[in-house]
């Protein structure tokens, strides 16, 4: 359908969190902190683990592992079906973690919007902020 990369649009956000990558690795791969600063899931960090995220206005996202390396990369599908061609997305989420001296560069990564998913671009690319914030809340309570 696209045989060129420029057509589908990607989101990225990149923030300096000021704790060390093993605790944000903690908190981007357990089911019940991710469920504290995302949304609800059964999530596993093995390559393959297929799992489920439940949003709270009732869609849910099928998603499978696609890259574990243990505080550096995790990458997986992030695909919610949907009759309307323009929010039935297809898309890959990589979480990058960089060590810097204060802690830890985070970057997020959804790429896979086609043109057609203005909204669902532009619901991501108000949503990864906001989750972002309610990440960096879970991650200066706890331990």
């Amino acid at each position: 359908m696209n045989d060129s990369a420029t057509e589908n649009r990607t989101v990225v956000v990149e923030r300096q969190i000021s704790h060390p990558p093993e605790k944000l690795w903690r908190a981007l791969t357990q089911p019940h902190l991710i469920e504290e600063w995302l949304m609800k899931n059964d999530f596993k960090p093995a390559v393959g683990h297929r799992f489920n995220i439940s949003a709270d206005w009732g869609g849910v996202l099928d998603c499978e592992v696609l890259a574990v390396e243990p505080n550096k990369t995790l990458s997986y599908t992030w695909n919610l079906a949907h009759q309307d061609p323009a929010f039935d997305l297809r898309s890959v989420v990589t979480f990058t973690l960089t060590p810097t001296p204060t802690g830890t560069h985070l970057r997020m990564e959804q790429s896979g919007f086609r043109p057609d998913q203005r909204r669902a671009y532009g619901g991501a690319k108000m949503g990864w902020p906001q989750f972002f914030e309610k990440l960096e809340q879970l991650l200066d309570r706890t331990d």
